[in-house]
């Protein structure tokens, strides 16, 4: 079984850092997501190895700053959850918000419930490229689950759901 990143299949991974879960966030972060109508097809909590961080965030491993990032992201564990729809990454992204939290739109996860770079809530991918990667950088194939969603015919009309 391989992961599929197209169509109602798009995948994109979701991080609920530790700032989300010290403040008894989770419930409200999900429920977001819920509500627009995605579906949920993995969701596990884990503590972060610094060898995960470092692939994960090698765009930024060599900065000054990435020690903190590292520190922060290892403070507690993290719940990762792998969303799926159509054009799921940028519905996510639009519903994280930018990554400056305290900048980001009122009405989005961050705009309404962070004011930090760093401590912004969720990490989400930046592109389904990164969704191709990060996916399974967190999850094995078979942590993935393939259901009908009944509701998706709700969500989506006919032509959008072929």
């Amino acid at each position: 079984m391989s992961m599929e990143f197209t169509g109602l299949k798009e995948k994109t991974l979701v991080l609920l850092k530790p700032d989300a879960i010290q403040r008894g966030l989770i419930g409200e972060v999900i429920g977001r997501f819920e509500k627009k109508g995605l579906k949920l097809v993995g969701m596990k909590m884990m503590q972060l190895e610094e060898a995960v961080l470092r692939e994960h965030y090698a765009h930024i491993a060599d900065k000054p700053f990435f020690p903190g990032v590292s520190q922060f992201m290892q403070s507690s564990p993290v719940i990762a959850m792998c969303w799926e729809g159509l054009e799921v990454v940028q519905a996510v992204r639009i519903l994280c918000g930018i990554t400056k939290a305290r900048s980001a739109e009122a009405g989005s996860i961050r705009g309404d419930l962070a004011m930090s770079v760093a401590c912004n809530v969720v990490h989400a991918s930046d592109s389904v490229e990164t969704a191709s990667k990060e996916v399974p950088r967190f999850f094995k194939v078979d942590e993935l689950y393939t259901y009908n969603k009944s509701e998706f015919e709700h969500v989506y009309t006919e032509d959008e759901r072929v």
